[in-house]
């Protein structure tokens, strides 16, 4: 700050992850996001939150607000497994160390914060807190908890993929400073800077942020089209109460023209606004422009991190997914709307990593949330724009997409034809199920099978894999997953092709067990089907219950939350070892299982 000749900054942000300077870490992507608009940005990493909380003091007052960004990933899952094990390593942290983050970073962080800045706001952003904006259950704690905000004393949250509330919230600020706001505060020189008054005034209804206020308080009190969910008291006591209002939680994740959420809770209400409207390619690439270094801080010379070491020569061409997996959290942050960056900044990115002084020509992803999901979207967008169903896919896919793969195959050919590049592999996750669909259109299904075929003779680096996630159809369309036998007929493609081109790969199938409609019965059968495949199963996991999911909805209060009737999970300790324990017959100590 000094260097810089900064007397204050206008935002400070503090992340539980170390700093990583690349566009596919939070804290990075909202620094340099607020940076080009002109704003002094100070990011506090990993800040010590013993002692004296120096860490949090060191830079003073901000002009606007304090941040909190908790991590990439949700702390909890970061820190532990299913069995609720700490994990080998803390994949955000300087060579895994596990010290450097607290639990719950977002509250630590919060609590510290209020304590010794009593007056400024603090805005949270970041997985952590969006997947907790309403109420949810807590695996780890073992109940169910009211929106974060009830558990700690923070201003607002900008939920889901953050420029969008981000930018504006600090146009208005600057704009109320500009204004002379009465509720200013004025240090000795004079300076003004926003506090949690004038915050609350002027960014009540910021679109895609939750608020915690007293009833009296709501903008424009309850309307009539604003869905009043049931009050966390009454889902405490009925269980089913919270499934229902699940429902709403994720169809007004997932619409285009949402609708405000509010849920009493105590004597105050949480009071969810609608999302942005997808961002558009331009804002997107506008994004991922911005001047990153993509390395980490040079404090970390020597130091391994592990997730940046997984993705530094990686290149995320779109956001959003609209498979709609009833375990996975992308549509409640990310929302199921693609949105995708032109061909010139992917290539721009791309020409930025061959620059890179240990690269060595090889790409490890060109992908997304879903490998396969480039461009693609309705085609009448009027249609989506009335559209709430949570998957485009399932239970089938929609007619009104368009599912076509040649963009994506320009983009693969385009990246390859690059100087410096010897190949590109693709590590995010492949829809098999979209690429034997048929589209009634012969343009899309050749388009589909040329996909299919370059995939798996270019793009794979021995091992391609693919999620099937269960054999059993019933458990399948619990998690809104494909049938089983499009993954026969994909692996049928996937040895034919290999063999045709000489190929020694694997396929390599991801399994979950325990999750909510899975029985016992019912990973005996996965056994002896990847038996008879001739799979000896190793990316496997135990399902684990992560806040805002249908999944972890019918695991916590026993019913599915669109048919409302009860669904059997497995949920003690010993259950969940025993269907765990099928993925591994082949081991001499499930012998036993075998009978």
């Amino acid at each position: 700050m000094d260097l810089r000749g900064w007397d204050c900054a206008d935002v400070i942000l503090f992340s539980a992850d170390a700093y990583v300077d690349h566009p596919a870490f939070g804290a990075a992507v909202i620094g340099r996001l607020l940076e080009a608009e002109g704003l002094r940005v100070c990011i506090v990493p990993q800040p010590d939150w013993h002692g004296d909380f120096r860490d949090f003091k060191k830079l003073g007052r901000p002009r606007l607000f304090f941040g909190i960004s908790p991590g990439c990933m949700d702390s909890m899952v970061n820190k532990y497994t299913a069995a609720r094990r700490l994990r080998s390593e803390d994949a955000y942290s300087p060579d895994g160390r596990h010290d450097l983050r607290p639990e719950y970073p977002t509250i630590v962080y919060t609590d510290i914060l209020r304590k010794l800045f009593p007056d400024v706001p603090i805005v949270l952003g970041g997985i952590e807190a969006s997947l907790r904006r309403v109420m949810h259950y807590d695996y780890w704690q073992e109940r169910f908890r009211p929106s974060i905000l009830c558990d700690c004393d923070a201003d607002l949250i900008t939920y889901g993929m953050g420029e969008k509330p981000t930018l504006e919230l600090v146009r208005r600020l600057n704009e109320a400073i500009n204004d002379f706001h009465p509720l200013l505060y004025y240090d000795e020189n004079g300076e003004a800077s926003i506090t949690r008054e004038v915050l609350r005034e002027v960014a009540k209804e910021l679109l895609q942020t939750a608020w915690l206020m007293k009833k009296e308080d709501i903008p424009g009190g309850i309307k009539q089209d604003d869905i009043v969910l049931h009050s966390f008291e009454d889902c405490l006591r009925e269980p089913k109460l919270h499934a229902e209002n699940f429902r709403h939680i994720e169809e007004e994740s997932n619409k285009i023209h949402a609708q405000r959420l509010l849920q009493a809770t105590g004597n105050k209400w949480v009071v969810v606004n609608p999302p942005y409207p997808p961002l558009t390619s331009e804002e997107l690439d506008q994004s991922f422009d911005l001047p990153y270094t993509r390395l980490p801080h040079p404090k970390y010379k020597g130091k391994r991190i592990p997730a940046y070491e997984m993705i530094k020569f990686s290149v995320t061409l779109h956001r959003g997914c609209f498979g709609g997996c009833a375990f996975c959290t992308i549509s409640a942050h990310q929302g199921k709307f693609i949105v995708s960056r032109s061909k010139e900044s992917i290539l721009k990115e791309v020409k930025a990593i061959t620059k890179m002084p240990d690269f060595k020509g090889y790409l490890s992803d060109l992908g997304g949330p879903s490998a396969n999901m480039y461009m693609m979207k309705g085609k009448r967008q009027e249609l989506c724009e009335k559209c709430k169903r949570p998957s485009c896919i399932h239970p089938a896919v929609c007619l009104n997409l368009n599912g076509d793969h040649r963009p994506l195959l320009d983009i693969y050919r385009s990246v390859d034809a690059l100087p410096g590049i010897k190949k590109s592999f693709i590590g995010s996750g492949v829809r098999y199920d979209m690429l034997l669909h048929d589209w009634k259109d012969e343009n899309l299904n050749r388009a589909a099978r040329a996909y299919t075929k370059e995939l798996i003779t270019r793009h794979v680096s021995g091992r391609l894999k693919v999620a099937p996630e269960h054999t059993s159809d019933k458990v399948l369309n619990v998690m809104r997953k494909p049938s089983f036998s499009l993954f026969r007929q994909f692996k049928c493609i996937f040895d034919r092709t290999c063999r045709e081109a000489g190929l020694r790969q694997q396929l390599i199938p991801y399994f979950i067990s325990s999750h909510p409609g899975c029985t016992v019965r019912d990973m005996q059968e996965l056994a002896a089907i990847t038996k008879q495949l001739d799979f000896k199963l190793e990316q496997v996991q135990d399902f684990t219950p992560t806040p805002l999911t249908v999944s972890t909805t019918c695991w916590a209060t026993g019913y599915h939350p669109y048919t409302l009737e009860k669904i059997f999970s497995a949920k003690t300790p010993e259950e969940k070892k025993q269907q765990n324990s099928f993925f591994f017959l082949w081991k001499d100590e499930n012998k036993k299982l075998r009978k």
